[in-house]
């Protein structure tokens, strides 16, 4: 396949597409290393995707895909909802207890820079470790989005920051039974 018929193809790929070929690229990866995944049926399901498990152990997983390589995960938190929230701190602490008190895992999948012949880039963490990833992020002013990589430019409150994903959330099988053992 050409490089055209590939850009063609990247147009086509909606936030509809990118949330299911996440869904779907995440209970592959959970599938090749052994673990029993079960996926939701229907919309609108009680803040998760997949239960994975193996044995009598089980984690519920919800999946965010990307193709910007970032994630918005607490804006919503902040505005004429939640006018209690002030600060980005404020916003993080929100969504931090209300993924606590449904006691998931989050998988997130970028899409950014992958070729079709390609597996996406996949990380796993806790609510916990989020929270803290934002509460660090700006340089320690917080933020709504989580970033697989970003530089600060000059103009930025985080000027000469870099703000990134830790390496041990990549997706793999030691990750996964460390997030057994934390649940």
């Amino acid at each position: 396949m050409g490089r055209h018929k590939e850009e063609n193809m990247s147009k086509k790929f909606t936030s509809y597409h990118v949330g299911m070929a996440a869904e779907a690229i995440a209970a592959a990866q959970f599938a090749r290393c052994g673990y029993d995944v079960s996926v939701q049926y229907g919309a609108n399901q009680p803040g998760y995707d997949l239960v994975v498990g193996r044995g009598k152990r089980l984690l519920k997983v919800s999946i965010k895909g990307s193709q910007n390589k970032a994630w918005m995960l607490c804006a919503s938190y902040l505005g004429p909802r939640w006018p209690q929230n002030k600060t980005y701190h404020d916003a993080i602490k929100a969504w931090e207890k209300d993924h606590n008190d449904i006691g998931v895992v989050l998988c997130f999948v970028q899409f950014q820079g992958i070729n079709i012949r390609e597996i996406p880039r996949v990380y796993l963490a806790t609510v916990d470790e989020i929270a803290e990833r934002l509460r660090q992020t700006r340089n320690g002013e917080g933020g709504t989005v989580l970033n697989e990589e970003k530089v600060w430019g000059k103009r930025a409150t985080a000027s000469g920051t870099v703000d990134r994903i830790p390496a041990k959330w990549q997706f793999s099988e030691k990750r996964i039974e460390e997030l057994f053992k934390a649940g």
